[in-house]
């Protein structure tokens, strides 16, 4: 494989896509619904602005009861911008996937019905530098489209007087990283059925299928089996309808004095209850990653939520928390670029 070849192709295919009225309609679309989700984020942001302000000026009143040991009138602190970044969530997932899937489904189909395909392949070009071009220019497109809408709505921050700060700056560049992993995942879908089927129709109706089948279907399977793997929750201790209580006498070198009996039995089985619960949260969180690891869709949700919304951790400690997601959002496209990779390959073309 030539890179220089590969390289030809994935600007062709980038010029297609900019140049087609169908993927600049949904494009425009995309960025005018991001642009009202930003209004939106716009007025929570500045809601709990308001809020921290106020927060902020009733602790300076009582600092000096903070001073005196007051540990539980603590400073607030200052909302994040990325809570503006936040409502872009919803708006990739629907309309984001969609414009994916737009910029693959007929990669291939195309050439092959416009009969182009056997024309192409007569130059000297390589089948894998026509498929790894194709998959190149699609990701550049979308990682443009993504790089757009991410300026766009920072330029209006900063026209508000916004400015973010180094760390939130880093946080905006990964949601947008995470972004196009999504996008890339589902253009991967695209391309992969662009390539195994015939028609342009027939790819567009069975990605819109798997579209359906991961983003409804899988987050509801992956809870059942979930739930069915870890078997039935532990059941809480009963309590006593009547306890009695129980007074002892406590004789030390300082002194005497009376305390309370513990019920020892009833204190060890809430401790044992409580380590069951977390033996089995954690069992079934584990089963329920596993199998939602196929949905794009959630974990795309996983991952930009941890970024976009304020954590207590540090960001790599957060990232690590849902690593699985990220782990999803790389796999899935892969196995499927592969399939589309090895598909071309063998493809018989008359």
């Amino acid at each position: 494989m030539i890179t220089e070849r590969t390289l030809t192709v994935s600007g062709k295919e980038f010029s297609d896509l900019f140049t087609s009225r169908r993927f600049l309609l949904i494009f425009f679309l995309y960025l005018i619904i991001a642009m009202v989700g930003t209004g939106q984020g716009l007025e929570r942001y500045d809601y709990a602005l308001t809020s921290y302000n106020d927060a902020l000026q009733a602790a300076d009143e009582y600092r000096d009861l903070q001073d005196l040991g007051a540990w539980w009138l603590e400073m607030p602190e200052r909302p994040s911008v990325l809570l503006i970044f936040d409502s872009m969530v919803g708006t990739t997932v629907t309309l984001g996937a969609l414009l994916a899937i737009a910029a693959g489904f007929d990669l291939v189909t195309r050439e092959k019905e416009s009969r182009s395909l056997k024309t192409l392949l007569a130059h000297p070009v390589y089948r894998d530098e026509i498929i790894v071009g194709k998959a190149l220019g699609g990701a550049a497109a979308l990682g443009v489209v993504v790089g757009l809408v991410l300026a766009a709505i920072t330029g209006l921050l900063l026209i508000l007087s916004i400015v973010p700060t180094a760390a939130e700056v880093v946080s905006i560049l990964l949601f947008g990283a995470i972004s196009l992993l999504f996008l890339v995942a589902w253009f991967a879908v695209a391309l992969a059925f662009s390539t195994v089927t015939q028609e342009s129709g027939n790819a567009l109706i069975f990605t819109l299928v798997i579209f359906f089948v991961a983003s409804t279907l899988l987050p509801v399977l992956g809870a059942m089996v979930g739930v069915a793997v870890a078997g039935p929750p532990p059941q809480l201790p009963e309590t006593p309808a009547v306890q009695e209580l129980t007074f002892t006498y406590v004789s030390n070198a300082t002194g005497s004095y009376v305390a309370p009996g513990a019920d020892s039995g009833r204190h060890e089985a809430l401790r044992e209850y409580q380590e069951d619960l977390a033996a089995y949260t954690k069992k079934k969180s584990v089963v329920t990653n596993v199998v939602t690891l196929l949905s794009p869709q959630k974990s795309y949700q996983t991952v930009a939520n941890i970024i976009s919304a304020p954590q207590e951790r540090s960001l790599p400690e957060s990232l690590g928390s849902v690593w699985a997601g990220v782990v999803g959002l790389i796999v899935f496209p892969s196995v499927f670029f592969a399939a589309a990779y090895g598909k071309f390959m063998r493809m018989d073309i008359r």
